[in-house]
């Protein structure tokens, strides 16, 4: 039997939160070198990620919207002074939403197998880990360039003149 937490702190070797339908528990966070089982939701952890990066889950979805005119499926600065920037896969309060870890996807590639008509999608990641999903490539890559957009406005920094 996997060990269940009953919390867990994203961190930058997080790759994915993924949704679970199981009893005791409502999350698998996939990092790099290990899978983890959380009895708290996708949501729940981003929004403790958020407070930990110096923030509320709102005011940085109020910011990246300000910023980048993103209104639904915003991707979240979780801690941009650490790099971990995310995207969901469907609105966040959506049971079946996934959460996404930028730094870490290789590539996404369109999945089509009609003995598997709801795998849309293959994300790649960095470590050489796969996982298959059920959102359309060109769903994801949006998600992907939004969120390269939203890591622009948050980390890059005005250069100073000199006096």
């Amino acid at each position: 039997m996997n060990q269940i937490l009953d919390d867990y702190e994203i961190n930058q070797r997080t790759i994915a939160l993924l949704p679970a339908t199981h009893t005791d528990y409502y999350t698998i966070a996939l990092e790099e070198t290990r899978k983890l089982y959380v009895r708290k939701t996708p949501l729940q952890l981003i929004k403790s990620g958020c407070l930990d990066g110096g923030s509320t889950f709102c005011g940085r979805q109020k910011a990246v919207t300000h910023l980048t005119g993103a209104q639904q499926k915003v991707p979240l600065p979780i801690n941009p002074q650490s790099q971990i920037f995310a995207f969901p896969t469907h609105s966040p309060q959506a049971f079946e939403c996934s959460w996404i870890f930028y730094h870490h996807v290789k590539s996404i590639k369109p999945f089509t197998d009609k003995n598997h008509p709801s795998i849309q999608s293959i994300l790649h990641f960095k470590n050489n880990q796969s996982i298959q999903m059920n959102e359309s490539h060109y769903i994801l890559q949006k998600q992907m360039q939004r969120t390269a957009i939203c890591i622009l406005q948050f980390t890059n920094t005005p250069h100073r003149q000199e006096e």
